[in-house]
Parts: C-alpha cells; sequence; structure tokens
C-alpha cells in the first residue's frame, strides 16, 4: 500500500542486524521506556533554566553592563538563538549516525560549564561568548531526544511522549524564575552590593542553575541506546565513516569553509552559494544602517546564510532528506508556522519579568516566584495538554495536530495585550496564566508533526532543520525586536504588543501545512527513494 507506515526506512541497504552495542530490549512503550522519558524531561528542564535565568537577571545585568533593551533582546535571543541553529544541523545529523546518548551527556557538560561561565564575565564581550557557548552546547539537546522518544514510544504515543517531555520547558523557566528571584532578593538583603569574595546576586545565581547539569550529564550517560527504527519496526543501515562526514557538515555551515564544500558539489553549487552569501550580507548591511545594531544583524545573516548553506549540502549528500525536509511544503509550511508560534512564547519567556518589574510596585522576590509557579504549573499542564490533544485531534483529522498549533497561537493575544495594558499586579499574574496555559500547546504539536513527515534514520537531521528555521525566526528575531521597539518608544509594553505582528503569520502557515500533512506523509517513503534513484542512489 503506499505510504504505509509500517515501510520503516528507506528499503535499501536494509540489515537483518540491529548495530553493535544497540539494545534491543526493552520494548517500545515499556516501563524502561517511561523512565528514559522522565530523564530527558529532566534534561529539558534544565536546559531552559540555564536559557531562561537571563530573563529574571535582566535589570541586574542592564544596570550592570549598561544594556539598552535591544541589547538584551539580542544577548537572550540572537547571541543564543544563532549558534544554536547553527550549530543544531552538524550536532542533528551526528545524532542520527552516532550514540545519542554519548553525544547528549557530552553536551550537556558544555552547556553547564558555559552557564556558570556567564556568572565570571568581566564585560558584554566575554557574556556574549559564554551564552553563545550555551547555545552551541544545548544544539544537541533535542535533536536527540527526539530521535530517542521517536524510538521508545510508538505512533500513538508519539505527541503524548513529546508533550511530558516539553513540559521541561515551562518547568526549566519556572525554576529559574523562582531561583533567580529569591537569590537576587536574600542575596540582596544579606550582602548588599558585593557578597563574599565580591560576588553579587546575579553570580551566583549562574553557579546554582549551572552547576547540576554536571550530575545530569553523568545520569544520562547511564541510559539505554535503543535500536533506530524501533517503534517503526525499520533497521536502517549502519553508519560509517561519522566523524569526516560530521566534520563536512560543520564546514557546511561555517564561514568561509562553506564556499570550499560549495566549490566541490560543483561550479553552479558555487555560484548559488556565492550569490546567497552577497545578498545575505547586503540585506544585513542594510539593516544595519537603518538600525544601528551591528551585532543584531551580522549574527542573523550568518544564520540565515548557514541555512542555506546546509540545505545545499543536505541536498547533495542525503537527497532522500532534502526531499522529505526542504523540497516538502507541508514541512517547510510546519517549520515557519510553528517558528512564529513560538516567537510569543519566547518573547514572553523573556519580557514578562521585566515587564512586570517596571510597570508594577512588585520586587523580585514576588516576581520571581509567581511567574515560576505559573510557569511550573500552567506551563507543564498546557504543554502535556497540548501533547495529548493533539494526538485525540490527530485520531479525527488528518491535520489534528497543526489545529492546535493554531488554536495555541491565537488565544492567547487578548490576555497578552491586556498585560501590557494592566497597571494591578494581581491581574497581570492572573492574565498570564492562559498566556502560559494555552500559548505552549503548540510545542509537542510541532515536534510530532516533523517527526511524521519524516523516516526514522531522518529524525534528527529533521528535528535540527526544524529548530534551525523555528530558531532564526522566533529567538534570534523575537526578544530582539520587542527590546528594539521598547528602546525606541520607551516603553516595554508596547514593544510587546508589537511582538504580536507573528501570529497571523503563523496562522496562515499553519493553515497552509494542515492541508499538505496528510498527503505528504502517505508519499514519504515513495519519494524518498525517487530522490535516491533520482540522484543515482537507487
Amino acid at each position: 500500500m503506499t505510504g504505509s507506515r509500517t515501510a520503516g526506512a528507506l528499503p535499501i541497504a536494509e540489515r537483518p542486524h540491529a548495530a553493535e552495542g544497540v539494545a534491543e530490549t526493552p520494548a517500545v512503550d515499556s516501563p524502561y521506556a517511561w523512565y528514559v522519558l522522565v530523564v530527558l524531561m529532566g534534561v529539558y528542564t534544565l536546559s531552559w533554566m540555564d536559557r531562561t535565568i537571563l530573563s529574571i537577571l535582566a535589570e541586574d545585568l542592564k544596570a550592570r553592563f549598561a544594556l539598552t533593551d535591544a541589547e538584551l533582546g539580542f544577548l537572550h535571543g540572537t547571541a543564543f538563538g544563532v549558534f544554536y541553529a547553527l550549530f543544531g544541523y552538524p550536532l542533528g545529523r551526528l545524532a542520527d549516525r552516532w550514540k545519542r546518548i554519548r553525544l547528549l551527556s557530552i553536551c550537556i557538560g558544555i552547556w553547564s560549564v558555559m552557564t556558570m561561565a556567564c556568572g565570571v564575565v568581566a564585560n558584554v564581550g566575554q557574556l556574549i561568548t559564554a551564552r553563545i557557548g550555551v547555545g552551541i552546547g544545548e544544539a544537541a539537546a533535542n535533536p536527540s531526544a527526539y530521535s530517542l522518544l521517536s524510538d521508545w514510544f510508538s505512533r500513538g504515543r508519539r505527541g503524548t511522549a513529546l508533550g511530558i517531555y516539553s513540559a521541561g520547558f515551562y518547568l526549566g523557566q519556572g525554576l529559574a524564575f523562582a531561583i533567580g528571584g529569591l537569590v537576587l532578593f536574600h542575596w540582596a538583603a544579606s550582602f548588599g552590593d558585593d557578597g563574599p569574595f565580591g560576588l553579587q546576586g546575579w553570580q551566583v545565581a549562574f553557579f546554582i542553575v549551572g552547576l547540576p547539569g554536571l550530575a545530569v550529564a553523568a545520569l544520562v550517560s547511564s541510559l539505554r541506546e535503543p535500536r533506530r527504527g524501533l517503534s517503526d519496526g525499520a533497521q536502517p543501515a549502519e553508519e560509517r565513516n561519522i566523524w569526516p562526514r560530521f566534520l563536512d557538515d560543520v564546514a557546511s555551515v561555517l564561514p568561509p569553509f562553506t564556499f570550499y564544500q560549495a566549490a566541490r558539489s560543483g561550479k553552479a553549487t558555487l555560484v548559488a552559494n556565492v550569490a546567497a552569501a552577497m545578498l545575505t550580507a547586503s540585506c544585513a548591511g542594510w539593516l544595519i544602517g537603518a538600525t544601528g545594531d551591528r551585532l543584531q544583524w551580522i549574527a542573523l545573516g550568518i544564520g540565515c546564510y548557514a541555512a542555506f548553506s546546509s540545505a545545499q549540502m543536505l541536498r547533495r549528500r542525503d537527497p532522500a532528506t532534502f526531499a522529505l525536509t526542504w523540497r516538502t511544503p507541508a514541512f517547510v509550511h510546519t517549520m515557519i508556522g510553528f517558528g512564529f508560534a513560538s516567537m510569543l512564547t519566547l518573547n514572553m519567556g523573556f519580557w514578562t519579568a521585566p515587564l512586570a518589574l517596571r510597570s508594577l510596585p512588585v520586587d523580585k522576590a514576588t516576581v520571581g516566584m509567581v511567574l515560576g509557579i505559573t510557569a511550573a504549573v500552567c506551563g507543564m499542564a498546557g504543554v502535556f495538554l497540548g501533547g495529548r490533544l493533539s494526538d485525540l485531534m490527530l485520531r479525527r483529522f488528518p491535520a489534528g495536530r497543526t489545529y492546535v498549533g493554531l488554536a495555541s497561537a491565537v488565544i492567547p493575544v487578548p490576555f497578552v495585550i491586556g498585560m501590557c495594558m494592566t497597571g494591578s499586579p494581581w491581574l497581570f499574574f492572573l492574565l498570564n496564566v492562559p498566556v502560559v496555559f494555552v500559548g505552549i500547546m503548540w510545542m509537542a504539536a510541532g515536534a510530532a508533526t516533523i517527526q511524521e513527515l519524516v523516516q526514522p534514520r531522518m529524525r534528527g537531521t529533521a528535528s535540527v532543520t526544524y529548530f534551525l528555521v523555528s530558531t532564526l525566526l522566533g529567538a534570534a528575531l523575537g526578544p530582539y525586536l520587542v527590546g528594539k521597539v521598547s528602546s525606541a518608544t520607551g516603553s516595554l509594553a508596547t514593544g510587546v504588543m508589537a511582538g504580536l505582528l507573528a501570529v497571523p503569520i503563523a496562522c496562515l502557515s499553519l493553515w497552509l501545512a494542515g492541508r499538505r500533512v496528510q498527503a505528504a506523509e502517505a508519499t514519504k517513503d515513495e519519494r524518498a527513494l525517487a530522490a535516491m534513484k533520482g540522484a543515482g542512489r537507487g
């Protein structure tokens, strides 16, 4: 039958045995699979603690380093997001070839050390470098975890599993808000501006959220690696030449190595690559002249050019994966739609605490604790319900998951506007509840959608392609644009409301994705095989 879901991976070069050292048991949906899910949710919690802690510390960092709101947005979104997306491509490809457990444990250690490094920086340049390090370390987390969970859980429970995993998003945010707020308040009350060893509260907060990562890395390294395609009954071929291919993937996204990689593919590819670089540089130069924000547009320009280069190289090296990702309209619309949906989530995740501290008569401990509890309880419930709802909607409608994304993008809008207009602390915090609860429901729906549009062996690459685009849209643009409007108008509330312009774009893209996902999933095996044959690899 065309598009059979039991077809598994591309039926070429398959091997009847599992790769050496890969566990054949426990079974799919087993108790051990749920244990792995809990551990990976803890990893995701840790990652969001380390990236979100900057929000509650924003006012202290702004004062310490004389930052504008646009620079704060760059520091939180672009400096982290561009390099998270940039290195996500080679690390996601590595997750498709190497041991995902080992890769994940190494990267946890890297981002935890870089988070603690944020607490010892002496200037803005060092802080930016440390944030870039956090982004690079976290780049392997989602591709590895999505690929592992898609092997451990069957299709009917995959959305639920990814929803539980994604609950770490808000649990991490909640812990970051609560820990950061309490540390700032009590450190200042106990020691004033300078504590033991000359440390300030914001520095201690970075140490506290970063240190547990070293223990989590050790725990992750003890997990078992499932056989790829376990939940789909597939046995993809064992990968070879892993590290030379990884270095090629790194060179595919890092200028100027990208030009060499393009030249290896032929004159036409090189010309297209150089033209893309020149166009990106021209656009970045114009935006720098218009805004004066050099680092923002240089970094984002590099990210956009890297996305183009990675797509070029993917087309040459793995035409089947390219066919199911960049050449599939349903996949592209899913990336764009959920990417703009994430912009609202990321904007509110970073700017809610500064907005409350500037517009309401509340202290940092109160803001941190209330926002932390809201994020942990309502956010976790919302992301879990979103995953469960996406599974239920899928049973009734082929595009059910995208409907969840649409609702998640639209419903929070009036509540965000209310938060920006009120002067009442309790009304502000009350309005934030549906923003958090509903606003995150898109996450598991998007993750499950992109996993189902590709074959098992492609899941790491598909995840990182998805996050490459969605991160450039949501993280690298969203917080900066809010900060830029805030700096220009003198009103952070105006900046936050300006960020709502992402919602209609998200809705249009998700509607287009919903019209195509059923056909795209049904024909993925045939299209992958046709791409391989067309490239002479069938």
